[in-house]
């Protein structure tokens, strides 16, 4: 009997570990844990893959926490096992999506510049259901131009959102375009879709991003108003202003982009 979770795998087999003739192991320099550790605060751990093995050639120990093993027991296999079974097809679709954007939409000496965040549900050893942001970034690519070595981040938002959303975002870490809330229903990036913005940071005023930061703990609209000695109307403006910045649905989406830009805190 498979796993749950063997259809991402399987499409990581076909489109990554298949095509990649060979790879060396990352070499992870000295202050590279140090710098993943202040990336990765709160509740979260963090680990680089080879896809062309799918081995894990560094994972942090705060993995333990959520998988209650040791990290130097921890697989990819068993990672992917902490995602709910309802998950699985959502997380197939963001991967066609996140493989259709890298391979097919940007040429290779882009494909260093972005980082990839969704959001998804798990449940930890515990018993506890989690909702994590997933961040990740390519770190090498072989000589046509496919990554090997990707750096991921996995935080839970739990306390900051209760939904997970279906769509991807990617984020050019320098000044480049970034394509927010990319649909994954056709398994496919499309250009026409997806709003592009240059900085989110130059589009969201101070006070925008402090009525987000009140939404990201769960606050009201009435609490918001109160602590800010703003009317419950003004703040009803200001997020429906934010939402149609950014073109998100709802406020799951808005504090996820937030909390991929780094704006807002786990």
């Amino acid at each position: 009997m498979g796993n749950h979770f063997d259809k991402i795998v399987n499409y990581w087999h076909a489109n990554y570990c298949e095509s990649i003739q060979h790879s060396k192991k990352y070499k992870v320099p000295e202050h590279f844990k140090k710098m993943a550790g202040l990336m990765a605060p709160g509740k979260s751990y963090y680990y680089i893959v080879n896809f062309h093995t799918l081995a894990l050639e560094l994972i942090s120990d705060s993995v333990e926490a959520f998988i209650g093993e040791k990290p130097s027991e921890v697989n990819m296999n068993k990672l992917l096992s902490l995602a709910l079974e309802q998950e699985i097809e959502k997380l197939h679709k963001k991967e066609q999506v996140i493989q259709s954007f890298f391979m097919e939409y940007l040429n290779p000496k882009e494909r260093l510049d972005y980082k990839v965040t969704y959001t998804y549900k798990c449940k930890t050893h515990d018993g506890k259901e989690r909702l994590m942001l997933h961040q990740a970034t390519v770190l090498t690519l072989n000589e046509i131009g496919q990554f090997v070595h990707v750096f991921s981040i996995h935080s839970d938002i739990s306390h900051l959102c209760v939904k997970s959303t279906d769509a991807v975002s990617f984020i050019h870490i320098d000044k480049g375009p970034s394509f927010y809330n990319v649909s994954t229903e056709s398994g496919k990036f499309n250009l026409d879709e997806p709003t592009k913005i240059n900085s989110l940071k130059d589009l969201i005023t101070p006070r925008e991003l402090e009525i987000v930061k009140e939404v990201a703990i769960g606050k009201s609209v009435k609490e918001i108003a109160e602590k800010l000695n703003l009317s419950k109307h003004t703040i009803n403006t200001h997020k429906k202003n934010l939402l149609q910045k950014v073109d998100c649905n709802n406020s799951t989406h808005l504090v996820t982009i937030c909390l991929a830009e780094g704006l807002i805190r786990v």
